[in-house]
Parts: C-alpha cells; structure tokens; sequence
C-alpha cells in the first residue's frame, strides 16, 4: 500500500487495522479522542480470547475468531505478553439446556474450535469441584489476556513502523475532496485517501460525518459486574458460562477468572442513558434522544420488554446477580461479591428491531466503516484488520 490513510478510533479493532496498514508500508494516522488507548469497550471487557464455540458456521464471527485466536496467541507471544488457556465450561442446569448445548457443541466442532469435550456431571465435578450441572462443554483452549497491554503494543508497533497515533484528537467533520477525503480532528485538518471507522460505541455517528447513514444503530447497553472477594476467588478453576438463551443477545451471567487473578460475576445488560454511561448516573440526553428517536429500539423494547424489566431489576440487587450465578455455583454467597467496573456494548439495532448479530463493515466510496463489532470482536481483532486491510486494497475501495 502506498496511500494515506486514517483510523478513526484505537480500541482493538482500530489499532489492529492501523498496525497492519503501517506494516504494509503506508502513512496511516490513528484519530482518538481520548488520551489513551482502550478506554471503552477494548478496556472494559471481561479479558477473555474465545474459541468460537457459538457462532454461526460461515459467518464473519466464526472465521475471524477462529483465525484471531492464532493471530492473538502469536501476537501475546511475540510480544511477551501474558495468554493463559485456563478454559472454560458451559454449563447447562436442565434438559431443554442440554439441548441447546448439544447445539453449541454442533456449532463448536463445524467451527473447528480444538478439544472441546461433552462433560457429564461427574465429569464438570471432577474439572470443576464447585460448579453443578446437568451436563457441560468444555473447551480448554478458552483464554484470558490483558487487552489493554494488548492494544499498547499494537500502537507502539503502528509509531515502530512509522504511523501515527493521535489522542485528544475527536473527530468532528469528514468531507470528500475530489478523489480524498478531508477528516477535521482535534482542531486539525488532514487529507487522507483512505479513511476507515472504527469508533465502537460512536460508529454510526461518526459514520454518519462521512455521509454514511444506513442502519444499524448503536443501542448502548450497560453490563454490570461484581466481584470476588480474595479468599474465594479460588471457587473455579476456570470459565464458567451458563448457556446462553437464543432468543436474547447477551451470555447471561457468568464467572470470570482475569489475568491479574482477580474473579469477576457477571455482567447483566441494561438500557444505558448514555453510549459511555459506565456508572448508573451517567446521563446524555442527546445520547438518550438518539436511543429513543431510533425505530428499531422502539420495536426492540416491545419485544423485549419483559427481559428489560428483569435485567433492570436484577442490576439494583446483589442478590440477584448471587441467584444467577448460584444455578452452577451452589456454595457462592452473596457476602462472596463486591463491586467491579461496568462495562458498556455497542449494540448494533437494525431499523426492524432486530439485533445485528455479526460483524458488519459498510463502504461509501474511500471509507470503510466497521458499523458493528460485538464479541468475540476483541479475539478477532488481528483477523478483522487482515479483513479489512483486504477490502481497502480492493480496486473498488479506492
């Protein structure tokens, strides 16, 4: 590549793309408008490299998280990072669950997820003496990292190879000029060739600054997590997820072993009052009036509304987050938990009030937009720059 191009946004995604743009020989400036890397959804995950177990055969999801998982591990490698494969196991508690497990499992192998193994309930004791269940999946090669060091070594290598990382830098017009595109960041003009967005919980509003206003919609939901006292973080050895329900987008509450040895519980997923709403006051009325004003989130909350009050509910008790992870984890008590940070996702909403399930990238001329990037975007983020970086070097991207 010889051209000059601009990434809006340096979360996992964006520095990805950026990092293998720069290596590929062209001048490439990362626009963030924070003063570091990672300050939204890249650094408010739960840590965790998925394997691909849930994900449509085919689908953007299972190809570049199967192939990320080898990027990523390779990655940490190189850069002496920590990738710890402790696993993990889904856990179903009833006969319709193990069903859907069996489903999962089905999923998992057409995927080519490594070693995954059906466990009966002497077997998930013997792996896991304190979690119960009627059957489970484990797949050992599940891992945790620190995306944060992650994304910091993916912009010292976009500034080793002679790219540009920008802070401070908010993105507030995109105009065409001519063949290029003209991005005002931070008080500053740049002229570009190339522009991609990868701006996370503001996609579809910076995507909109380039004249791209199709679907979907960023809907911003809160997930709330607790955490596990010292003395009893040594409860799971591993992963431990319910199974998720199919007519609902997120994972349900699950029990999460990080790289600095501390144990999260959760997260739940309630409406957020604004797109960087991490703490339950945070509010932005312009951020809620674009949540309410969007078609698809009124016939997203019609379908969806009793699962909305349970979840609403559920996040004001410690109780009901100790009730939902005692369904695998009998001995967990709610003295056990305390408060961690929240995080927030990008949820993608179609104008139908469908929930956009995978990846999705638009293009408008010279700017790729990545509209939607849900988990298991932080696993996939190298594949999804080896994507995208293909797209751009299309002689219909130019």
């Amino acid at each position: 590549m010889s051209a000059r191009v601009g990434v809006v946004g340096a979360g996992l995604v964006g520095l990805a793309i950026a990092r293998r743009i720069a290596q590929q020989g062209a001048d490439v400036v990362v626009f963030e408008k924070e003063t570091d890397v990672s300050q939204h959804q890249s650094g408010h995950n739960s840590g965790v490299v998925h394997a691909g177990l849930y994900y449509t055969p085919g689908s953007l999801k299972a190809t570049l998280c199967r192939r990320g998982v080898a990027l990523l591990k390779e990655f940490c490698a190189e850069h002496a990072l920590a990738y710890h494969e402790i696993g993990k196991v889904v856990v179903a508690r009833d006969e319709v669950e193990v069903a859907r497990l069996k489903d999962i499992e089905k999923r998992a192998d057409a995927n080519g997820v490594p070693g995954v193994r059906w466990l009966d309930p002497a077997a998930l004791r013997e792996l896991e003496p304190n979690v119960a269940g009627a059957a489970a999946l484990h797949s050992p090669t599940t891992a945790i990292v620190d995306y944060v060091a992650v994304a910091r070594a993916m912009a010292d290598d976009i500034r080793t190879a002679g790219g540009e990382v920008r802070f401070s830098a908010a993105v507030t017009a995109i105009h065409r000029a001519g063949e290029r595109i003209r991005v005002r960041a931070g008080g500053t003009d740049t002229t570009l060739d190339q522009l991609v967005i990868c701006a996370g919980l503001q996609s579809d509003v910076v995507a909109e600054l380039a004249g791209d206003d199709r679907a979907p919609a960023i809907i911003p939901f809160r997930g709330e997590y607790y955490r596990l006292v010292p003395e009893r973080a040594n409860l799971v050895n591993g992963l431990v997820y319910p199974v998720p329900d199919p007519a609902y987008p997120f994972l349900g509450v699950h029990v999460t072993p990080r790289i600095d040895g501390t144990v999260d519980v959760g997260p739940n997923a309630v409406l957020s009052l604004a797109r960087e709403g991490y703490l339950r006051r945070n509010v932005n009325l312009r951020d809620l009036g674009r949540t309410l004003a969007w078609p698809g989130f009124r016939k997203l909350a019609l379908r969806h509304w009793q699962a909305g009050i349970v979840e609403m509910r559920g996040s004001l008790s410690k109780r009901a987050f100790t009730a939902a992870a005692r369904h695998y984890v009998p001995s967990l008590r709610t003295a056990d938990l305390v408060p961690a940070p929240a995080g927030v996702r990008a949820q993608a909403v179609d104008r139908d009030g469908s929930l956009v399930d995978d990846f999705r990238i638009s293009a408008l001329g010279p700017v790729l937009a990545v509209r939607n990037a849900p988990s298991p975007a932080a696993t996939s983020a190298l594949a999804i720059a080896e994507h995208v970086v293909a797209r751009l070097t299309e002689p219909s991207s130019s």
